[in-house]
């Protein structure tokens, strides 16, 4: 109905009207309704919070309960086992059969698997022992043959660029005297005063491993009864996608790197072997354990100790170990992209950056907690983003 002549609009109809109005230019000239800018807003403030939650709980809330996930894991995973423990294995007393506790099954479960791993490190320590007292034995020999190899390559040097004779030799050899020096006199000092420190780790292992054990009887015992806690919590929905992240993704990590540590250990100990190596054990050990380490890699060890036997005329050596090296090389990445498949989500740009991010944040752990923490930020930050 039109207004009459000389009547005049309220103001919150007018500032309506004028609103109105904006909103449509704005449709007009953008394609967009101004709603979506508020949109977009809301759903970076959202990001916000959930990164600066999810870095945050890694950095200070992590240290604190890591021990009890830890339990919490193992526990599910014994939980199958020690349920059928429990079913078969029954006590009598006064004639009388009583069930063994779930949680104390499980705990004789961790104690056997503790043991059987305690057995097979003992047998691999001794012979990383023997390997490593016959290396020292050695160590003179091939400390002379460096000497030799290295006072050759300074002569080559010298007349190369014309300099005059064992000038390079004396300074390799002062240099290498200098490190000799560093390394003795800082060596011992160390480990002395260290000795205390090493005291104190040993009892602090044994204090961890006791509380492992009994929060993992702990946890079997009250599982179900957290996950019905859970479910009547107002934060299910959360907990149950961290929960499904975690399970998928930490799990396909752990047992993929567990199986390529594992093989790559074998190949190298198996190809070190059949080049007749005497420290095949060590050496194999050493370099499967380096290639779980992030950006490491079985190439850190084996590519320069290829060329190395190329330059001293060892043409067969350094052959066999580039094709040690490109086996274990086309094994990790097959068995990353058979194992892990696409359960990790992120494209290499984005692993990277959130390895880097991590590494700042958290050091050497960083590696892994990077880009976990940003699958994380986004399956919260979609959920969070649905919910509003």
């Amino acid at each position: 109905m039109e207004a009459s002549k000389g009547y005049k609009l309220p103001i919150k109809s007018r500032n309506l009207a004028i609103l109105g109005l904006v909103q449509r230019k704005y449709k007009t000239e953008t394609g967009e309704s101004m709603g979506k800018p508020n949109k977009k807003l809301k759903k970076i403030f959202i990001i916000m919070g959930m990164t600066g939650a999810v870095y945050g709980s890694f950095r200070f809330l992590l240290p604190l309960v890591i021990p009890f996930l830890l339990s919490w894991g193992i526990a599910a995973a014994l939980r199958p086992s020690a349920r059928w423990l429990q079913e078969r294995c029954r006590l009598c007393f006064r004639g009388r059969e009583y069930k063994i506790p779930l949680g104390a099954a499980g705990v004789l479960e961790l104690l056997a698997v503790l043991a059987v791993l305690g057995v097979a490190v003992y047998s691999g320590g001794q012979k990383l022992c023997r390997e490593m007292a016959l290396l020292l034995s050695a160590a003179p020999d091939w400390i002379e043959k460096l000497d030799v190899w290295l006072t050759a390559v300074c002569h080559s040097m010298e007349e190369m660029l014309c300099l005059k004779s064992n000038v390079l030799v004396f300074l390799m050899r002062r240099m290498l005297r200098g490190l000799l020096t560093v390394v003795t006199d800082g060596a011992v000092p160390y480990l002395m005063s260290n000795s205390l420190l090493m005291l104190k780790l040993g009892i602090g292992c044994s204090v961890c491993l006791l509380l492992l054990l009994v929060s993992t009887g702990l946890c079997l015992q009250e599982m179900d009864v957290w996950k019905v806690r859970m479910e009547k919590s107002m934060f299910y929905r959360e907990y149950e996608i961290i929960v499904r992240r975690l399970s998928g993704t930490v799990s396909a990590w752990l047992k993929t790197q567990g199986v390529i540590l594992v093989l790559t250990a074998s190949v190298c100990t198996a190809g070190l072997w059949l080049m007749k190596n005497p420290y095949y054990f060590l050496l194999g050990t050493g370099i499967g354990l380096l290639d779980a380490l992030p950006v490491l890699g079985t190439g850190t060890v084996l590519i320069p100790w290829a060329l190395i036997n190329s330059f001293m005329g060892k043409w067969k050596g350094g052959l066999a170990l580039l094709v040690l090296y490109g086996i274990c090389y086309l094994l990790r990445e097959f068995l990353e992209a058979r194992m892990m498949g696409s359960q990790v989500g992120l494209s290499p740009l984005e692993n990277l950056m959130a390895m880097y991010v991590g590494l700042e944040l958290f050091g050497i752990a960083g590696f892994f907690l990077g880009p976990l923490g940003l699958l994380l930020i986004e399956d919260l930050t979609e959920a969070a983003y649905r919910d509003s």
